[in-house]
């Protein structure tokens, strides 16, 4: 975070909304120019590649094109998550921080395309490879209610969600690796201790189309999202906050595609587009998690323990995934497809690079704010993007009310990263 002197900068004049039907929200200062483009990194180009194609061909040949397609869409999201820096938990920092909402307006733009997506292959049935397209319903209890709290102060310690996790490690960032490390250990633990919280009082799920019918959940989730979107702008003028940071970006169209920053709009509509096929594909919306209770539990077993023995993975659904191939798994592809196409696009960037020297203090946080996240997905029944993105998406109420419990698992983080040494955007930056 960078705070600009006073004396150097003016605040941003204001803007006629005759200008344009919806003409940019105010912010203190006018945005700062990108900087440029560092050379490709030619060799973790060369590893991510050649990793990407092995993969590729490995899972295509051994577990068919079903498979194989998912882990492509999985490296399609990785390199849109990347160049377009798509986040969730800057997004809501800097919304509860200092009211800037720029980022959540790309969440809208994000959940709207993707309910548009959404309503026309789960109202008309359509799947390939035989799938049967099913809606993400969650029930609406103690259980999503402390899961997204939990898992929002852990994004705000770990510095990332689970989508932003995979695609940083994929980017080389050292200290994601280790809220990588926590986010398994944590959905590990609560997998194993699930008789301990599989009981916790919760309504049936509701969804909209089971009332309304799949047009009318599609119109109300729009209406929604219109309306988060214009209280997000009054609050933005407001408190007229601090302008979001650039990222490094390339000159000209086709450069910028293909090595430099994406604007979130773009970001969004591209992963709104592989989001939509992953459901089309498997039948099952866009998850991240659940790959992660899976890998530790793999782990457990190759140390000597019985996961098979566990509540969890003796349910319907959980036995046939610990008993397959990892790598059959469509979680589990699409989650290294990300790691391997943020890779692969932070080369490109010239921006990959390890980070090794971790201050102690956030390498806490790091393992801290992972493990907080793993259990508040599995009490939730998903993260940002198996409940948040894929609930509202479906039409299913518990995505609204988990991004609602999220916002206040925010406030909380925030209260908590100076305790670890972590800033907090503040009205008189230079960024946010």
């Amino acid at each position: 975070m960078t705070t600009a002197p006073p004396a150097e900068v003016t605040a941003a004049p204001p803007r006629a909304r005759s200008a344009a039907f919806l003409p940019p929200a105010p912010t203190s200062r006018p945005a700062p120019a990108a900087p440029p483009l560092g050379p490709v990194r030619k060799g973790p180009l060369a590893v991510s590649a050649l990793l990407a194609v092995a993969l590729t061909v490995y899972v295509w040949s051994a577990h068919g094109a079903k498979p194989g397609v998912l882990l492509l869409l999985g490296l399609g999201l990785g390199v849109g998550l990347f160049h377009s820096r798509f986040g969730f938990t800057s997004a809501w920092r800097q919304l509860v921080a200092v009211g800037n909402g720029t980022g959540l307006r790309a969440h809208a733009l994000l959940l709207g395309t993707t309910a548009t997506l959404f309503a026309l292959v789960l109202g008309t049935g359509t799947g390939l490879f035989g799938s049967a397209p099913a809606p993400s319903a969650g029930p609406l209890g103690l259980g999503l209610l402390l899961g997204s709290v939990l898992f929002a102060i852990g994004m705000q310690l770990g510095g990332a969600c689970a989508s932003g996790t995979l695609y940083v490690v994929g980017s080389g960032q050292s200290t994601l690796v280790l809220t990588l490390g926590g986010f398994i250990a944590g959905a590990t633990l609560a997998a194993w201790q699930f008789d301990l919280w599989k009981d916790l009082p919760a309504f049936e799920p509701v969804v909209l189309a089971d009332h309304v019918g799949w047009f009318g959940s599609w119109a109300v989730t729009i209406a929604a999202l219109v309306l988060v979107v214009l209280i997000s702008r009054r609050v933005q003028a407001r408190r007229n906050p601090p302008p979001v940071d650039a990222v490094p970006s390339a000159r000209g169209a086709l450069a910028r595609a293909v090595r430099g920053s994406w604007p979130l709009a773009a970001g969004a509509l591209v992963l709104a587009a592989l989001g939509g096929a992953v459901l089309l594909v498997s039948g099952g919306a866009w998850g991240i998690t659940s790959a992660f209770s899976l890998w530790g539990s793999e782990l457990v077993g190759a140390l000597g323990g019985h996961p098979e023995n566990w509540t969890w993975w003796q349910r319907p659904g959980n036995a046939e995934m610990l008993a397959g191939p990892v790598l059959a798994d469509k979680t589990s592809l699409t989650d290294i497809g990300i790691m391997v196409g943020a890779a692969l696009a932070a080369s490109l960037g010239g921006t990959w690079a390890l980070h090794r020297n971790i201050p102690w203090r956030t390498a806490v946080a790091a393992v801290l704010g992972g493990v907080l996240m793993g259990i508040g997905a599995r009490l939730a029944g998903g993260c940002n993007i198996g409940a948040y993105l894929a609930g509202i998406a479906s039409g299913s109420l518990h995505g609204w009310l988990w991004g609602a419990f999220a916002l206040g698992g925010t406030w909380i983080g925030l209260k908590l990263r100076p305790l670890f040494g972590l800033g907090n955007p503040k009205p008189g930056d230079g960024v946010c």
